[in-house]
């Protein structure tokens, strides 16, 4: 079968990433869909189990950090666009191995960019690298303000510093080389099949095993929540509507402090898990804080709204309660998680 594109999704067994294999599998059945992950601890393939069978859709198993094998994958495949998503991506992780974040986040997007170049170097036309990146680039707010796309790079952690530095060859290459490129910063993500080490989904499990929900400092820290479907939504928009050589802010218009969050959340599960009201919020306990912990996180997310007429589909309590109902009716997919059986998936599925 001839396809109108091949498309390479780098971390696509991730998080956000297998959102966004499954709309592009499922909405384009005239696209080849390859999607690369190396399945560390956050690649899950039982994200994609409802669509790996289909016909369009391709898995490999490999490191973006390996650049020949990059080299051969482009050279192979001849693919027309890449939505790269793979990143290492928690804060915390990147404070004690700061140097897994350059070698993924920086090494591995350079090889991407180095391949892309190399194959498309004859025309551009038709041609596309699309990365994604986050707002944690920008640094810190105060009490005011919104981050915009002109908005100065400041990061904070080891892993802000290395999404920043990714950005930064992403643009270079396009002003160096004409590659053409379009980058998005998103806000914090939340959703279906998200990996419990980050806020949302780590306080559902504690909750449903009635254990801590670690907070940190005073639990004041502010963050915009955007759904992960409506992530997954605006990346499709702007590969196929967005202007070359442009960066456009993703947010939720949904800002919430952690420690309101989590009491919401609270009082959520309480009422689905049948507990008195109050239970789960006993749980809440305040950890030490974070070094260079950011207070606040905004985006402005006109210029989405204005170029391609992209907004949230969901209100944030629409979009937390069926985030909340997935992991409820889903025990499965997080006790496999969290004792780490999911890692097997890959090698009974793809090698037995």
């Amino acid at each position: 079968m001839a396809f109108d594109k091949k498309l390479l999704i780098t971390g696509g067994a991730g998080f956000i990433g297998s959102h966004v294999v499954r709309r592009f599998v499922t909405q384009y059945p005239n696209y080849q869909i390859f999607n690369l992950d190396a399945l560390t601890y956050a690649g899950n393939l039982e994200n994609l189990s409802d669509i790996e069978t289909a016909s369009h859709y391709v898995f490999i198993k490999g490191d973006i950090t390996d650049a020949s094998f990059v080299m051969t994958l482009f050279e192979t495949h001849r693919f027309d666009g890449v939505i790269h998503l793979a990143a290492e991506s928690h804060v915390d992780r990147s404070i004690t191995d700061p140097m897994a974040f350059v070698h993924t986040n920086v090494n591995g997007t350079v090889h991407l960019l180095q391949a892309a170049r190399s194959i498309w170097k004859d025309s551009y036309e038709g041609k596309r690298f699309y990365h994604v990146s986050t707002d944690e680039v920008y640094g810190t707010l105060g009490a005011t303000g919104l981050f915009t796309e002109t908005t100065p790079y400041a990061p904070n952690s080891p892993y802000s510093a290395s999404k920043a530095a990714s950005d930064h060859f992403v643009r270079a290459y396009g002003e160096t080389y004409g590659l053409p490129y379009v980058l998005t910063n998103c806000s914090n993500n939340y959703g279906p099949n998200h990996f419990p080490e980050k806020l949302i989904p780590l306080c559902i499990h504690n909750i449903i095993q009635q254990k801590p929900l670690p907070i940190y400092g005073n639990g004041l820290y502010t963050r915009d929540w955007l759904y992960v479907l409506d992530h997954a939504r605006a990346i499709d928009l702007v590969f196929h509507q967005g202007r070359n050589h442009e960066t456009y802010n993703i947010g939720g218009f949904n800002e919430w402090k952690n420690i309101d969050l989590v009491r919401l959340l609270c009082e959520l599960m309480d009422t689905r898990l049948g507990r008195p009201a109050g239970t789960s919020a006993q749980l809440i306990t305040f950890v030490k804080d974070r070094p260079g912990h950011d207070l606040r996180y905004a985006i402005d997310a006109t210029k989405i709204h204005t170029e391609l007429g992209w907004q949230p589909s969901v209100t944030f309590e629409e979009g937390l309660a069926e985030t909340l109902d997935w992991y409820l009716t889903h025990p499965e997919w997080l006790e496999q998680v969290t004792s780490g059986r999911y890692q097997t998936y890959y090698q009974t599925h793809y090698l037995d």
